[in-house]
């Protein structure tokens, strides 16, 4: 995925460096696939801030997509690669033989007129949907269902994906992007391939303005507030604050969040970068 490094003509593109959509083959959404999305602003039912640094932003629609793939055995057609406010992956625009029309999040290297299909007996090729247990070991997947039949709901962000590393009766193993290496239930559907807009991370804003546009408000230091407001607030001069901790006094750094005996641990065979659990 090319990304562009702009002329700085003005302050604000001088330290951009924005994708290219290069993949992107159409800038109309098909109006069909579209819902109407609210925002909050970070407020409740009341109309009282629950949230902080939330407001503003570009209005935006929701693009309602397939993450069930359980249209089975009917081929689809891509039709286009989109651009997704919503996520930071690309989606793909299907059109099925029989005339429906759905998104799903486009895979690396997905072109427009390529065959897709979803089913138990489908080959493991690019942009197909199938069972954990028809695909051979060493598979490279995402939109993971952790429950069969709930929608994929692992590895959906941009450039993000997990492999198939064993199966076990009625689980199948898998190394997550993170590292971690835990159980799936085999049953479930997965999509193969690695999920679009891999450089996503290497973009930067150029200014502030392009965070206040996706609905981000300037977010205070908490050094910067008073004894009052935060753990970490007050002192004379810059005072560093003492050891970081939120806004609730929890340690941010070094401390264990994980819940104890959570149910999913079970589950789990290594975590991340080998730490235990």
């Amino acid at each position: 995925m090319p990304l562009r490094k702009f002329k700085p003509t003005t302050a604000g593109t001088r330290w951009r460096i924005g994708n290219a959509y290069a993949e992107i083959t159409t800038n109309k959404p098909e109006k069909s696939l579209l819902e109407p999305a609210k925002k909050t602003g970070g407020r409740n039912s009341q109309g009282r801030r629950a949230m902080r640094y939330q407001g503003g932003g570009s209005k935006q629609h929701y693009r309602i997509i397939d993450f069930k793939r359980n249209k089975r055995a009917i081929e689809a057609t891509v039709v286009s690669i989109e651009y997704d406010p919503n996520r930071t992956a690309f989606i793909a625009l299907l059109e099925y033989t029989d005339g429906e029309k759905r998104y799903i999040l486009a895979p690396q290297g997905l072109q427009v007129g390529q065959k897709v299909i979803a089913g138990d007996a489908v080959a493991p090729e690019l942009g197909n949907a199938l069972k954990l247990r028809s695909m051979p070991l060493g598979t490279i997947i995402h939109n993971i269902e952790l429950q069969p039949g709930q929608g994929g709901i692992l590895v959906r962000s941009a450039g993000a994906s997990a492999q198939l590393t064993a199966k076990e009766e009625k689980y199948a193993v898998l190394k997550m992007p993170s590292g971690e290496i835990r159980k799936v239930l085999i049953e479930g559907y997965a999509t193969v391939g690695v999920v679009s807009n891999s450089d996503h991370n290497l973009e930067s804003g150029g200014k502030a303005g392009r965070t206040r546009w996706k609905g981000i408000r300037p977010r205070v230091r908490g050094v910067a507030m008073n004894p009052v407001d935060h753990p970490m607030g007050g002192g004379e001069g810059r005072a560093s604050g003492g050891h970081p901790r939120s806004r609730t006094g929890k340690y941010a750094k070094g401390l264990k969040t994980r819940t104890v005996g959570k149910g999913s641990d079970k589950f789990i065979v290594a975590r991340r970068n080998g730490k235990k659990l």
